[in-house]
């Protein structure tokens, strides 16, 4: 992958911080993308200080305008992208009756409407040099019930279909369109949904109570896990892979 231009959304913390991270340690020139223009700095700050290709592009990728302007400007101030990872994402909890309106509009605009925005405008400039990776950090929450997590399944969910039909779409202009889906990743979402303290122990416990089985290898996934498995995807080395969904949860899903 080494001289290529990679483009990764929700950059500024967690897996998104991860992939930026390792792309860059692997010699790619990395557009760093998030809606936090602070956090955004000051990550980009800490990987340029180690010596790494990263630049920071604060955007918005609900929106579309912006989207297109911001693949614009990448493409005129670093390169040809070719590779983008969709890797910002938000997670709203209650249970379905209990969701507000903007709690479900504010899920799918970015987990979902954002995922097209930016693939939709990455693969129209990929298609005329007839080559490009794409990768959706998805969930294993796409595929298994989870309570209080409707808004989140059902965005990661329509993200994951996309990104297949997307894949099949662009598979003749030699364009890879695949997809990890974490489970329980020691990150901020995740400490947001228990104590600093009780996230790793309740993610690996289970909870009986809310049909959610724990995790069988014994531990939380770390960003760099989930990375790893989202930089295989992009190379070459997974050059005859498009359309497939990376399953990263440690056994929590069950391997379904």
């Amino acid at each position: 992958m080494e001289g290529t231009f990679a483009l990764v959304t929700g950059a500024a913390g967690g897996i998104g911080e991860a992939v930026a991270r390792l792309l860059a340690e692997r010699e790619v020139t990395v557009a760093a993308v998030d809606l936090d223009p602070v956090r955004l700095a000051t990550t980009v700050e800490k990987l340029v200080a180690d010596g790494l290709p990263v630049r920071a592009y604060p955007a918005d990728v609900t929106s579309s305008t912006e989207v297109e302007a911001l693949m614009d400007r990448v493409e005129r101030e670093l390169g040809p992208i070719d590779c983008l990872v969709n890797a910002a994402g938000v997670l709203r909890l209650a249970e379905a009756r209990d969701l507000t309106d903007e709690d479900w509009i504010a899920t799918l605009a970015v987990n979902t409407n954002g995922v097209f925005f930016t693939s939709r405008a990455a693969v129209n400039r990929m298609i005329p040099r007839n080559r490009g990776a794409i990768v959706t950090v998805a969930s294993n929450a796409a595929g298994t019930a989870r309570t209080a997590m409707a808004a989140y399944a059902a965005s990661k969910a329509a993200a994951t279909a996309f990104t297949k039909c997307l894949g099949l779409e662009v598979a003749k202009h030699n364009i890879r369109c695949n997809l990890v889906a974490p489970g329980s990743t020691d990150t901020p979402m995740l400490r947001g949904m228990h104590t600093a303290q009780t996230a790793a122990t309740a993610s690996v416990a289970g909870d009986p109570a809310a049909y959610r089985v724990g995790i069988p290898l014994g531990k939380v996934a770390r960003p760099e896990d989930v990375a790893h498995a989202v930089a295989f995807l992009l190379s070459d080395q997974a050059g005859h892979i498009t359309m497939h969904d990376l399953t990263v949860d440690g056994g929590a899903a069950l391997g379904v």
